[in-house]
């Protein structure tokens, strides 16, 4: 397994919270129910996973090492402002799933900022997706794989996926998105 590769995994995982973030967000248009705890749940998959591990592998090392070629260096640039805006969203998202539980109707708010997400993400993956197959090309094999062992070293970080993996398999198997 290589960096590069061990980020298409991520997204992988990701693409399954993109099919429940839109699930969600059409039912809620739809006036279904959906808990705000799966909610929450969707909430917290988004911030300890994309925002605290993806992103961050992304940001801290990968793009990084990439860009020291300076060949990529415009669109590492635009994937940093696009993660920006997807912290935006999430607060967002975050914020009106915190005023429905409070008793507000926020339903409008959250699926709004819900398929704002998911049409963020289909996008973002997409244009990721195309630079991760060029990117290799200015790695060498020990970058490759001193990034990809700086990824599995962090034990807390194998944790938290294990736990983000079970909150994505516990929405998957819920009423709501399986209908």
């Amino acid at each position: 397994m290589s960096a590069t590769e061990t980020l298409r995994q991520d997204h992988l995982k990701i693409r399954r919270l993109e099919k429940i973030v839109i699930k969600c967000h059409k039912d809620l248009y739809a006036e279904k129910p959906i808990p705000i705890s799966d909610l929450e749940k969707i909430t917290f998959v988004i911030s300890e996973f994309l925002d605290a591990i993806h992103y961050s592998r992304e940001e801290d090392s990968y793009f990084a090492c990439v860009a020291s070629y300076d060949t990529l260096k415009e669109e590492i640039r635009k994937f940093t402002i696009e993660h920006e805006f997807s912290r935006r969203i999430a607060k967002n998202i975050a914020k009106h799933v915190q005023r429905w539980k409070n008793g507000e109707d926020a339903r409008e708010p959250v699926a709004r900022f819900l398929r704002t997400y998911a049409i963020y993400l289909n996008d973002h993956l997409s244009k990721e997706d195309e630079f991760f197959k060029r990117a290799p090309e200015v790695l060498s094999k020990e970058e490759e794989q001193a990034m990809y062992e700086q990824f599995q070293s962090v034990m807390a970080v194998s944790t938290k996926i294990e736990t983000v993996m079970k909150e994505i398999e516990y929405l998957e198997k819920q009423v709501w998105f399986i209908s």
